[in-house]
């Protein structure tokens, strides 16, 4: 699959210049209606953002089974679209047909704003039924009622461990039985330095982002108005000392040494593959990098684990996806929405994408079908996916900017112990937040 950079906080911050310019799309073709029936000859532009070969194969093998149903339609796919390709072709009048982001994050300015359009029409004329997407893919395919895209394969997040170094081991299944597993398994040089991290907490380490670890803690990330809960929440501030308390056990500038040390995430040289990381909470995709770059690798997976007084939700985790919709000034807007619901719910489509991506299927029949060809260590993250405790982070009006400012805090403020009263802390950010979020009309 595409490396999913673009769903990580990091890539969330050039998203937000973009979000705050999409209430100016112009062009025509809102609504339902809009362009030649479904049934009359002609072209489909689509844009995504997947572009290695073995992805962009795996999405043509999945289109074709439209184009069967649809002789009479070309469909014209182009690969390797970002979110700020597609909103600029949308603000200049001239946008593709059907457009597909990694970026769930910014859901809320593409339905608040009409860049992408309204399906809930479309949806209840063809009775749908959303109940075939668990429940944290229906919250992040909707912004205050505005249901503007469908999924396309998802992200579930889970605990990979390397089973050497476990030495027999179970995998921990609340966060006390994480830490003090972490503490068991580090190996120290003699000077105290880290040669291998039972479970590296810093939100430094790739996808330890506050947005996956701090949902095991249970964390409201928004009030029902729509502001900032990190003050209000208790778990917030759970989480950040579980995250502080180990990181300072490994020692802030030890940490920092060894995560300099570390390869690239997305190259054979991850820690996690090259043995010197005991456990680590990853994506399904890594299932995919291993096969590829590190096969000999000895590992499992499991659930991640949950804060100790969650135990009965141990089970479940933290889920996104890739969102597909049709952009505003659609030419071929009913065409258009024929493919969007076929991607997203015919179940040899998705079954094909996954086993060609390594993502995790969106639908609920696709999740169970024995067509699916993937390791034996794939099978945690359908089970977390369609788990009733599995949440996601809600949109906002600002590309997740929430999401953005807490991952700041804690790396630049919370690690370093330039804050050292988290309320305060926490109250300082659910204020810089709320500021940005009134700014984008929150």
């Amino acid at each position: 699959m595409r490396t999913p950079t673009p769903r990580r906080i990091t890539a969330a911050l050039a998203a937000l210049g973009l979000g705050l310019t999409s209430a100016c799309t112009a062009g025509g073709g809102g609504g339902t209606g809009g362009g030649p029936k479904t049934d009359e000859k002609q072209t489909l532009q689509v844009w995504h953002g997947w572009s290695a070969d073995h992805e962009v194969k795996g999405f043509e093998d999945a289109v074709d089974g439209f184009r069967k149903l649809h002789p009479n339609i070309t469909v014209k796919v182009t690969g390797n679209q970002t979110d700020d390709q597609i909103t600029n072709a949308i603000r200049g009048g001239n946008p593709p047909d059907v457009v597909a982001s990694f970026t769930t994050d910014n859901l809320g300015q593409f339905c608040q704003s009409g860049a992408w359009q309204e399906l809930t029409p479309r949806l209840r004329e063809d009775g749908v039924d959303l109940n075939m997407f668990p429940k944290a893919v229906q919250d992040y395919t909707q912004f205050k009622g505005r249901r503007c895209a469908l999924p396309l394969l998802a992200d579930a997040y889970g605990l990979y461990y390397n089973t050497a170094l476990m030495k027999g081991n179970a995998p921990p299944k609340t966060m006390s039985e994480l830490t003090a597993l972490a503490k068991k398994l580090t190996v120290r040089a003699p000077d105290g330095t880290i040669k291998v991290a039972g479970f590296m907490p810093s939100v430094q380490y790739y996808e330890h982002t506050p947005q996956h670890i701090a949902t095991s803690f249970g964390v409201k990330w928004l009030t029902p108005a729509g502001t900032a809960n990190f003050s209000k929440d208790p778990a917030f501030k759970a989480y950040l000392k579980w995250e502080k308390d180990l990181l300072d056990w490994y020692g802030y500038d030890n940490a920092k040494k060894f995560m300099r040390s570390m390869g690239q995430e997305f190259e054979a040289s991850n820690p996690f593959q090259k043995g010197k990381v005991a456990m680590a909470v990853d994506g399904e995709w890594r299932t995919k990098f291993i096969q590829k770059e590190a096969p000999a690798l000895d590992y499992g997976t499991a659930p991640p684990p949950v804060s100790d007084d969650r135990a009965a939700q141990y089970g479940g985790g933290f889920t996104l996806g890739t969102i597909m919709g049709i952009p505003r000034g659609s030419k071929h807007a009913e065409a258009a929405w024929a493919f969007v619901k076929y991607l997203a719910t015919d179940t040899g489509s998705l079954v094909t994408m996954a086993n060609a991506l390594g993502n995790v299927p969106s639908t609920l029949p696709a999740l169970s079908s024995p067509g699916l060809k993937l390791p034996a260590q794939f099978g945690t993250f359908l089970n977390v996916f369609k788990h009733p405790a599995t949440t996601t982070s809600p949109s906002s009006p600002n590309g997740g900017d929430y999401l953005v400012q807490l991952q700041r805090f804690v790396q630049d403020e919370w690690e370093t112990g330039k804050v050292k009263d988290p309320d305060q802390g926490l109250r300082d950010l659910d204020a810089k937040v709320d500021k940005a979020l009134e700014l984008a009309g929150g």
